[in-house]
């Protein structure tokens, strides 16, 4: 069952919500005595039950926009569980919305600025205020305070959102009124409504009307060649007289330079440093001249130009040239020690100390160099390797010369490792244990097993096969009854399984690769069948027709407890699913005969009278334990006699007429001797070993 109630959202502790034994129709005494207790689907535990008078209440502030956030609708579960019999009742709290919050704009002041020559209708939108409850309770309005300049327009959003702009309705003029102070006012749609206010200074700034001014008509700086990038050239300096974005300066190349230049130098539009940011070479220019231009932010802009001269200075500026002769990027793994991979030669333009060059690779690769002549290097392995451990390399090959200071060249030689099939694949368990229900559908999945290979590509794509276990039975072959998928290693079932004719499977699962020879692993799975209740009980005696019911004689003088007869059946299921009971559902007279509800011995319960019928109708069902129970029902007639023999005689016959007890009867009497005797032996035995 569920039960929801509605609070709103900041009871007191202890406050009332409903009363679980009420709206349960259920006792309060029987609550408190079935162990009532309250599970909570969240951390907290908001809410509390008074066994005694089964009525739940509050334990904890509950803060909605703290569970809920801006959902609309905002709910609590809980779970009630009650003991002697387990049974769970859901409970569902919806917490419903208060105005605790006024809306909150970002900040208490805002400041805007505006040119005095903006255009009328001319926008400024506002940080909106935020409202975090829901509804009617939430933002709904903004308010403007009165003033000659601007308009508020609120912009609403398709989820539900308002955004305040300010309009501009009346030209400014900063000669006139340099500073404007509104007060914007947010309010809520809340009984009675709640509001909050920011204030908006408005600063209108200056038109732009004077031009920027550089402190010399040129510059001149010396670098070295090969100077570091980023090294300062010059550093420019230009003043504007005009306010704000009128006298605020930016510094750019001018469009007159080359596109080579402007990869060499860079400039900061805002401190007006000059930097270097590309290679500087004397080989190619010894000298640079910059033309630079500043431009005021105002609108229209204000431009001034200016000439930096860059000298160069030579120093060794040329660094080695590594080329390869030869290079293969892709290696095989069980490549052997020694193994050339690339042949590499070097050359520096400086003469001297200056264009002799050396190279050298890092000493934790797998890698070494080899000096074959005086410009010419052999890469080769050192070492054996391992795609699976180091799938890729990067081989940094350093070359440099011995001129002061050394100049040096890296060059990366990307090499990878093709993969070898030398890894077969293992399972991720060593086996498996499945339960399966039987009448299972056909096609359903029982089990997914699954590899992994640490090879790449066709060696490590994976097929599987069912196989017969070692020690199982041919006529058990599990490929008749399972199919598995090749690729994902699913096994389902061909057909629906009978526990009755098999309570278990065992069989290998083999996976293998597609390397060229493929590699091989097995895991063991265990399937075992577990029981459904399927089979309805079957009466084995006494036996009886599909068109007549059988018949007992019994004479008048009968005496009660006299046996009538004995309904034995048997259930083809096993466990709870065959534990079996007896019940007399219909009879001529119900208080006349009883039906034992383990054994199924019809007995006479009282002494025959002269106005009881002379024929009794009993309608016995035979009921098995399983879920849903499955029954049979078998009709007896009991007819009273003067010349039939009495009480159990009647069955005797009967049975006697039909060939006897059936075996399985005698077979169930052995049973229960035996194990009567074994029992009692064993209770007396230890009855000995404590004495």
């Amino acid at each position: 069952a569920q039960i929801r109630y509605s609070i709103p959202e900041e009871l007191t502790r202890g406050a009332f919500v409903g009363n679980i034994a009420k709206d349960l129709g259920t006792d309060v005494a029987k609550l408190a005595a079935a162990n009532l207790q309250v599970l909570s689907d969240s951390d907290s535990q908001y809410f509390s039950v008074n066994v005694n008078t089964g009525v739940i209440m509050v334990s904890e502030r509950i803060d909605r926009e703290q569970l809920c956030g801006q959902n609309p609708r905002c709910f609590l579960h809980l779970k009630l569980a009650i003991e002697n019999p387990v049974e769970f009742y859901r409970i569902e709290v919806e917490i419903l919305d208060i105005n605790d919050n006024p809306p909150e704009f970002p900040s208490d002041e805002v400041s805007l600025r505006i040119y005095e020559l903006a255009s009328l209708g001319a926008r400024f939108p506002i940080q909106p205020a935020q409202d975090p409850d829901v509804g009617t309770n939430t933002l709904q309005t903004y308010h403007l305070s009165a003033n000659e300049n601007f308009n508020l327009n609120v912009k609403a959003r398709t989820d539900g959102g308002k955004f305040p702009e300010l309009v501009l309705e009346r030209a400014l003029d900063r000669e006139l009124r340099a500073f404007h102070h509104l007060v914007l006012t947010a309010e809520d749609g809340g009984s009675p409504p709640q509001s909050s206010k920011t204030h908006i200074t408005i600063q209108v700034l200056d038109a732009n009307d004077n031009h920027p001014v550089f402190d010399r008509p040129s510059y001149g700086a010396r670098l070295v060649e090969n100077s570091p990038l980023g090294t300062l050239v010059v550093k420019l300096n230009a003043t504007d007289v005009d306010e704000g974005p009128n006298g605020d300066i930016r510094y750019s190349l001018s469009s007159h330079n080359s596109a080579a230049l402007r990869q060499i130098f860079a400039i900061d539009e805002q401190t007006g440093e000059i930097r270097v940011q590309g290679n500087l070479d004397f080989e190619e220019a010894t000298v640079y001249e910059i033309e630079v231009e500043a431009k005021d932010m105002g609108s229209p802009t204000m431009e001034e130009h200016c000439s930096v001269v860059v000298e160069i200075t030579d120093v060794n500026d040329n660094a080695p040239e590594v080329v390869l002769t030869s290079f293969s990027s892709s290696l095989s793994e069980d490549a052997p020690p020694g193994t050339v991979v690339a042949v590499i030669h070097v050359r520096d333009r400086d003469s001297g100390e200056q264009g002799k060059v050396q190279c050298h690779v890092s000493p934790d690769l797998p890698f070494q160099l080899r000096k074959d002549y005086e410009h010419q290097y052999s890469l080769l392995t050192s070492t054996r390797l391992d795609r699976e451990h180091v799938a890729y390399y990067n081989v940094t090959v350093s070359a440099s010369d011995l001129g002061s200071p050394p100049l040096s060249r890296h060059t990366i030689l990307p090499i990878a490792l093709a993969d070898v099939n030398d890894n077969a694949p293992q399972f991720e368990q060593e086996s498996y244990e499945v339960l399966v229900a039987e009448n299972n559908p056909v096609g359903s999945v029982l089990v997914t097993v699954s590899a992994a290979d640490p090879d790449s590509e066709q060696n490590s794509r994976l097929s599987y096969s069912i196989l017969l276990a070692g020690g199982t039975d041919p006529g058990l072959d599990p490929t008749r009854y399972l199919s598995i998928h090749p690729t994902s290693g699913q096994v389902s079932a061909k057909f629906p399984f009978d526990y009755e004719q098999t309570t278990y499977l065992q069989f290998h699962v083999e996976v293998s690769d597609g390397g060229s020879p493929a590699l091989r692993n097995r895991t063991l799975v265990h399937v075992f069948i577990v029981d459904q209740n399927d089979n309805a009980p079957q009466v084995h005696f006494p036996r009886a027709g599909e068109d007549f019911a059988t018949q007992f004689r019994i004479s008048p003088s009968t005496t009660p407890p006299a046996l009538i007869t004995k309904v034995v059946a048997i259930d083809a299921d096993s466990g709870r699913n065959a534990w079996l009971s007896y019940h007399l559902v219909e009879a001529t007279d119900p208080g006349l005969f009883s039906v034992a509800l383990r054994s199924g011995e019809i007995r006479i319960t009282r002494a025959l009278q002269e106005t009881d019928a002379s024929a009794h109708e009993l309608l016995v069902v035979v009921r098995d334990a399983g879920e849903p129970p499955l029954s049979t029902a078998i009709t007896l007639v009991v007819l009273v006699e003067e010349k039939g023999p009495e009480a159990l005689q009647g069955s005797q016959a009967q049975a006697a007429d039909g060939g006897g007890l059936p075996t399985i009867t005698l077979y169930l009497i052995v049973s229960l001797v035996l194990i009567s005797t074994v029992s009692l032996v064993g209770l007396a035995a230890l009855g000995v070993r404590c004495l």
